[in-house]
């Protein structure tokens, strides 16, 4: 591989933010995930033997998983490894870890059924690269399962702390955007059909709170 596809493949982890992120989703997760529970249950359900999950983090979304599936995980935080393999081995599930970024999977088109994704698209250089990018990886029928924070409504007291909390929220959760229109990017990214369905969760975390879950056709 030359430099300049290293470059593109992957992510450079901060010395202080990375394990602090792996940490506080360690720590946090069983917190979010009570919360996300029911729509992921709803979007993720009936996973096949074998699933890509971008973003795979500390492993929130393995339960999800039957044992002795198979997950490829592109995950390039390194600082989550530990955890990921960990959440892996204790669900029986097979760990296909790769240190990639979610724009440059390097895995053959139309060679996958099912990609899933949680609180990511937010994270991501670019979600509409992320998405073309799954969508040349998904066989036709293939579905792409998401469950992703995203801006509230023009003029709400959320979008208005959204914004204010802007730069110091992405210094913290790598770049994280509480202002992405991530649902118009899904209408727009190509796919057959896009079922979605908006939602707010009640939590501490207010910025955070303007949520999307669905499914996307290739």
């Amino acid at each position: 591989m030359s430099d300049n596809e290293m470059t593109l493949t992957r992510f450079e982890v901060h010395g202080a933010r990375g394990p602090f992120n792996a940490a506080f989703f360690g720590l946090m997760g069983p917190f979010i995930e009570r919360h996300l529970r029911p729509h992921k249950r709803r979007v993720l359900a009936d996973l096949p033997p074998t699933v890509v999950e971008l973003g795979a983090g500390v492993g929130a979304n393995v339960p999800y998983l039957r044992p002795g599936s198979t997950l490829v995980a592109i995950e390039p935080n390194v600082p989550m490894h530990r955890r990921l393999r960990a959440a892996a081995e204790r669900r029986g599930v097979h760990l296909d870890l790769r240190e990639r970024v979610a724009e440059r999977t390097g895995l053959a088109g139309q060679s996958v059924d099912t990609v899933i994704s949680s609180l990511v698209l937010c994270t991501v250089r670019d979600p509409g690269e992320v998405l073309a990018e799954v969508r040349r990886i998904l066989r036709p029928g293939g579905t792409f399962r998401f469950v992703e924070h995203v801006a509230a409504r023009a003029g709400t007291p959320t979008r208005t702390l959204q914004r204010a909390l802007r730069r110091p929220w992405a210094w913290t959760f790598e770049g994280c955007s509480c202002e992405r229109d991530l649902a118009g990017l899904l209408r727009a990214a190509g796919f057959a059909r896009v079922d979605i369905e908006p939602f707010r969760l009640h939590t501490p975390f207010v910025p955070f709170n303007t949520q999307i879950a669905g499914i996307a056709y290739a």
